[in-house]
């Protein structure tokens, strides 16, 4: 399945890192991956791109709306290895307690043009992490994304919807 999606993702144009602000609602395009899922399981919304220095790359759903998490707080070379553990209730439950502990108001990563499969495109810079998303557009208002990190070895693949001016909240 991991083919088809990166046939797919080379297959679309660049996008331009301006086109990318505001607040995005995310979904796993499902390749098998480890990490199918798992964001979705724990109360994964998406992401908000305020302008090319300030991006907020993990966004949740709480129960006061929209927080923006610390990505350096999340151990994410242990998220690869517990991936299918991490879609249980239990899990999502100790995470709805620890999410709190893992907020955060400031961004935690940055858009760039960078290389990736090819084409120079918009990709969001992780400020803690070893982890690239690189975009790819599918229409004005959808965005595909391959998730590379050190230690994978294929891209988790998302989309990305943005989110209408009249349903934005802070996150």
């Amino acid at each position: 399945m991991t083919d088809a999606a990166l046939e797919r993702f080379d297959a679309l144009p660049a996008v331009p890192t301006g086109s990318l602000r505001g607040l995005w609602r995310g979904s796993t395009v499902p390749t098998g991956h480890r990490l199918d899922g798992v964001l979705e399981r724990l109360g994964w919304f998406g992401k908000q791109f305020d302008d090319d220095e300030r991006v907020r790359p993990l966004v949740f759903r709480s129960r006061r709306g929209l927080t923006s998490l610390n990505p350096a707080l999340v151990p994410f070379a242990v998220v690869l290895r517990a991936a299918p553990l991490l879609r249980t209730p239990p899990a999502a439950g100790a995470f709805a307690v620890a999410r709190p502990l893992m907020s955060t108001r400031r961004p935690r990563a940055r858009l760039r043009e960078v290389r990736y499969r090819g084409l120079v495109s918009a990709a969001m810079v992780y400020d803690d992490l070893p982890v690239i998303d690189a975009f790819r557009a599918v229409d004005d208002d959808t965005v595909l994304g391959a998730m590379d990190s050190r230690g994978m070895a294929e891209p988790f693949l998302f989309q990305l919807h943005r989110v209408g001016a009249d349903a934005h909240q802070e996150a």
